[in-house]
């Protein structure tokens, strides 16, 4: 078992059995990226979930286990040799410290960014990992996935009737894009039995600030989102698909239609999770605000305008679980 710390985990939430079963959330919304009715398809997902599974995308299969093969092998290296690649500043290794104002959870990550050079040589300390054979699989992997995003998000566009189409994937392909890579590492943790728990927190509730997030993980199941209804469900894993995420900015870009979903992670005493996330965001200097074009009739906009520096400075000093777009709301507007 791979042990992130001191097996103590008396300041980590946990999960309390309750006598009803687990949850599984069969409903998600499925798109298929190969038909032409996708793009509706899409515009729908957003809508309601803020959150939909896709299939037949052109990411080749051999990046992804290739990528995961590398985390597999940092992350199973002793604890000692990985914390000499941290502590993530923002980027870099990362354990139980979720941002800097206190969260923690059951998670170890390496955090990247994907437009500046980072020095993957902190990476050579770890026995048995290359820090090239790393930094090869990340821009591979990105860069597949990246194109994905990009293609979503037009016709995520094309959906809406907007023009250019481009609207959003421009921010992604900008080079000054303000985007990141995360690769996230649950082990199983046995000393949550002492709790009565079946599950630990790894990952506590909340939403992306950025545009789109496309995660992708192994075949263990964690992942919850949280419906209209108020119940957190289980989303069923699937290691050969990808899961999106309407971001906080893309939800002000369309002036509330599209809604960021709140989402968590949760771990279990038995198997360990990998998940791999990317999150597309705008260059740091971009204004966000509701697109005209998506404004009807005497529609107000329920957002002050922000650019994403200052919302990611905002985002990154609050709590996890907090609603971070509270403060950039137009009270009163209808």
């Amino acid at each position: 078992m791979v042990v992130l710390t001191e097996p103590d985990i008396d300041h980590l939430p946990i999960i309390i059995n309750s006598c009803k079963p687990p949850s599984f959330f069969d409903d998600i919304p499925v798109i298929d990226l190969s038909k032409p009715d996708s793009k509706n398809l899409i515009v729908k997902a957003c809508e309601e979930f803020g959150f939909f599974k896709v299939v037949n995308h052109d990411v080749p299969m051999e990046f992804i286990s290739k990528l995961e093969s590398e985390a597999i092998k940092f992350f199973s290296s002793p604890l000692s040799e990985k914390l000499k690649t941290g502590p993530a500043d923002p980027f870099g290794y990362g354990n139980k410290q979720i941002g800097q104002s206190g969260d923690v959870g059951w998670v170890e990550y390496i955090l990247l960014s994907t437009n500046s050079e980072f020095n993957y040589q902190k990476f050579a300390s770890v026995l048995g990992v290359n820090p090239e054979s790393i930094r090869a699989a990340v821009n591979d992997y990105v860069s597949a996935v990246k194109k994905m995003s990009c293609e979503i998000l037009e016709k995520l566009a094309e959906g809406l009737k907007i023009h250019p189409t481009n609207v959003f994937s421009k921010l992604l392909m900008d080079e000054k894009s303000d985007s990141v890579f995360r690769l996230n590492h649950y082990p199983p943790c046995p000393d949550i039995q002492k709790f009565n728990a079946k599950n630990l927190i790894g990952f506590g509730e909340h939403t992306d600030p950025q545009i789109i997030s496309v995660l992708r993980s192994n075949n263990t199941s964690g992942l919850q989102i949280l419906l209209k209804n108020g119940n957190w469900f289980s989303v069923p894993s699937d290691q050969s698909s990808f899961f999106i995420n309407v971001g906080d900015s893309l939800q002000v870009m369309t002036n509330g239609r599209f809604k960021s979903v709140k989402h968590r992670v949760l771990t279990n005493s038995v198997k360990s999770r990998l998940s791999m996330i990317y999150f597309g965001g705008p260059p740091l200097s971009e204004k966000i605000a509701p697109l005209p074009s998506l404004m009807e009739g005497e529609e107000s906009s329920l957002y002050k305008e922000f650019t994403w520096f200052e919302y990611k400075n905002s985002a990154f000093k609050s709590r996890l679980a907090e609603n971070r777009l509270t403060l950039f709301e137009k009270f009163g507007a209808s």
